[in-house]
Order: C-alpha cells, then sequence, then structure tokens
C-alpha cells in the first residue's frame, strides 16, 4: 500500500486553457487496461523536456530529443505503457517513429510536432499496429478535464494514480499549473523510471522553459530514489500554452516569475514524493537532509548514500534502529576529508549522535518509536560548513523482490 497517498479527485484536477487529453484501451500488452494517452496542445504552445541520463536510453527518448531540437512547434504528444520500446535498436526507433507519423496524420501536422513517450517491459518489439490502431479512439476521447483518465493510463507498478494540481494569481489572472507522473520502480536521480507531465497556461518568455524544466527537475524528481536504478524512458516535460491573459513572465528572477516557478515546483515536488510514497512495496516515506556541508554537492553525495544503502532501507523496513548502518553510508558516501568527530545524526527529534559518537542520552526505545512512524526524517549534520540539500525515499521490502520477480509475468 502506498505510504500516505491517496487517489486524486478528477473534481480537483483543473483543466488547462490550450491542453486536451485521449485515453484509451489499445491492448499494447495486457487487455481491458488504459494503456494509450494523446495529448494535444493548442497551436502557439512552447514544450520543453528532461530525459534520462542512461546512455542506453529507450527509442522514444532519443525522438523525442530530435523533435524538440527541431523546434518545429510541439503540438501532440502520445504515451504507451506495457512497452518501453527500449533495448530494440532500428525497429524501435521506425516504431517511434511511425507512431509519431500516424498521429501526426490524424492531426494534419507534421511528424517532428509529436513527442512519442513509452514505459513498460524492455527489450520487446513495439507493438505498433495496436498503437495506430488505438488512436482514433483516443482523439475521440479527448477532453480538457481528463487529467485523472491520463494519470490512470501512463501507469505501469504504480498501485495509485499521481496528479497534482493549482491555481495562482499573476497579475490579476488566474494561472493553472495541473500535471501527472508515472513510476514506483527502477527509480533514482538523472531522472528515472518515471514519466511526468506538467502543463501550465501562463503566458511565459519559452526561451524561459528549458532552463525551468531543469531547475524544476533538479528540485523534485532529481531527488527521489527507490531503488538507486536510473532507467532508459525516464522523461519529464513542460508545456507553457500561454493562454492565462496575464502579462508575460520575462525573467525567473522577478516576482510573478518567483511565483509562477514556485507553484510549478510545488506541483513537480509533490509528483516526485508520490512516487516515493508508492514505491513498490514502500512502507514507509523517508525525507534525508544533509546539512553543514562544505556545499550542496557533497550534502547530496551523503544523503544519496543513506538513500541508496539496503541495509539502511531494509532496517527501516524491520523499524529497527540499527542506526550504526546510516553512520556508515555517510563514511563511503566518498567525501575525502570528512572528519567524524563533527558529525551529528538525528531522527526526528531523537538527537542519536553527536560528534560522531553515541549521545548520551540517547536510548534505544526512543529511536525505535520513530522508526515504526509512517513518516521519518533522518538528518545528518556534517559540521563541514553552511550547505544542506534534501532527497526522498522510502524503506525496502519483501514485497519489492516480489513486485520486480513477477513483473513480466
Amino acid at each position: 500500500m502506498p505510504v500516505n497517498l491517496t487517489a486524486p479527485q478528477a473534481s480537483d484536477l483543473h483543466p488547462v486553457a490550450g491542453v486536451r487529453i485521449g485515453v484509451t484501451e489499445a491492448g499494447v500488452r495486457k487487455a481491458g487496461r488504459k494503456d494509450l494517452t494523446v495529448f494535444l496542445l493548442d497551436e502557439g504552445a512552447s514544450v520543453a523536456g528532461v530525459f534520462t541520463q542512461n546512455r542506453y536510453c529507450a527509442a522514444p527518448v532519443q525522438v523525442c530529443r530530435e523533435h524538440l531540437q527541431a523546434g518545429c512547434g510541439i503540438r501532440a504528444m502520445v504515451i504507451n505503457t506495457g512497452n518501453a520500446n527500449a533495448g530494440t535498436g532500428a525497429p524501435g526507433l521506425a516504431g517511434a517513429r511511425a507512431t509519431c507519423a500516424a498521429l501526426a496524420q490524424h492531426l494534419g501536422v507534421d511528424a517532428a510536432q509529436v513527442l512519442p513517450f513509452s514505459t513498460g517491459v524492455i527489450m520487446e518489439p513495439l507493438p505498433v499496429d495496436r498503437i495506430t490502431a488505438g488512436l482514433p479512439a483516443a482523439l475521440a476521447d479527448a477532453q480538457p478535464a481528463h487529467w485523472l483518465r491520463a494519470a490512470e493510463g501512463i501507469m505501469t507498478t504504480d498501485t495509485l494514480p499521481k496528479a497534482v494540481s493549482r491555481q495562482i494569481r499573476l497579475g490579476g489572472r488566474t494561472v493553472t499549473v495541473t500535471g501527472i507522473a508515472k513510476g514506483a520502480g527502477m527509480i533514482r536521480p538523472n531522472m528515472a523510471t518515471m514519466l511526468g507531465f506538467v502543463a501550465t497556461d501562463a503566458a511565459i518568455d519559452p526561451a524561459l522553459l528549458q532552463p525551468l524544466v531543469r531547475q524544476l527537475a533538479e528540485g523534485s524528481f532529481n531527488r527521489v530514489t527507490i531503488d538507486g536504478d536510473t532507467s532508459t524512458n525516464d522523461s519529464f516535460v513542460l508545456v507553457a500554452t500561454h493562454q492565462a491573459g496575464n502579462a508575460p513572465v520575462t525573467s525567473l528572477d522577478g516576482g510573478d516569475g518567483q511565483q509562477l516557478a514556485a507553484a510549478l515546483l510545488e506541483v513537480a515536488r509533490l509528483l516526485a514524493q508520490a512516487i516515493v510514497r508508492d514505491g513498490e512495496g514502500a512502507t514507509k516515506f523517508i525525507t534525508v537532509r544533509v546539512e553543514g556541508g562544505a556545499d550542496a554537492a557533497e550534502c547530496r553525495q551523503a544523503a544519496y548514500a543513506i538513500a541508496h544503502s539496503p541495509l539502511v532501507k531494509t532496517a527501516f523496513y524491520a523499524s529497527d534502529p540499527n542506526l550504526g548502518r546510516i553512520l556508515a553510508a555517510v563514511g563511503y558516501a566518498g567525501i575525502g576529508d570528512l572528519d567524524q568527530t563533527k558529525i551529528d545524526l538525528y531522527l526526528d527529534d531523537v538527537h542519536v549522535v553527536t560528534e560522531g559518537g553515541r549521545h548520551p542520552q540517547y536510548r534505544e526505545e526512543d529511536g525505535q518509536r520513530v522508526m515504526q512512524q509512517s513518516e521519518i526524517t533522518v538528518r545528518v549534520l556534517l559540521g563541514r560548513g553552511t550547505a544542506s540539500d534534501t532527497v526522498w525515499t522510502c524503506d525496502l521490502s519483501h514485497d519489492y523482490v516480489s513486485i520486480n520477480a513477477d513483473y513480466r509475468s
């Protein structure tokens, strides 16, 4: 069961002017499940994206990069689940391009104006015929309010759809930010087995979108880990339709720019945290905050060493305050001149370690009390400077092994 995560309600997800979404069952891998989604964007929308840093990236990632670089103006996105179209060589690239061409023909646009996305099993041929046969039904279903259907349509091992929506006021106008994401396993930074789509109707200088989407990813999807694996298909896309009627945002440093960026980051961060809360087999949501670093990079280094450690994660699952595992992870994080005598460790409000050793007032039962909670904060003070950073992770349970052992069956 997901950790303190509930399914979103369609009524809580605000439509974004200039975006319509259609979902259907195309039988990509299994019958009777939503597995084909199309996003239709009005002319004039701006789109930017960041993608997996795995060098063995999937065919749709390669095609997305090509089409965004072509700069033709993206008019549609097509997403299939059940098949990752990764490890499929030249036929996979041809399949991704054929999918774009088929949707483009329906819409009367160029194939380079369509972005393809796939998620699911790696090294299986993409059933292009099923996808293209399903496009008319997906197009017929297209409605501005179908964000929840889309969140359901992009799920794989997720147990719940993930969607968030916010509205703010910019210059007297209501601006909407709505997003969806999927992901539950093969999750680590540099993107992960996740797809994320966030749209806003804010008017914003298109040149700001690419740096903005990178900034959002750094503050959200690149701060989560479930199992330390970087996938082949990860994609995070930001769409701006410019239809809210606000004075165009021309800088992210001004008041309107900061307000818009904050709303977008809130949506992206909640989606990223929802992925962790729904991590495969997860029973606990864990915030790892490292403070007192010489710079943010080494804080992240230490935080990820903790968050990736199977020994730490299984201890959290067992509610076992075997907290030396956390100290060991900090020690092997790769900070060469780390002084262990300056390290302090807290579990929520419990001061466990001071100056590198067990705090004289720490009691095992206090640590166990915190470890039994469904949400836990690990706080490490390095004593090296003023920098800090945070990542989010989950525990590692028996169910994680079962889910991944049975994934293809």
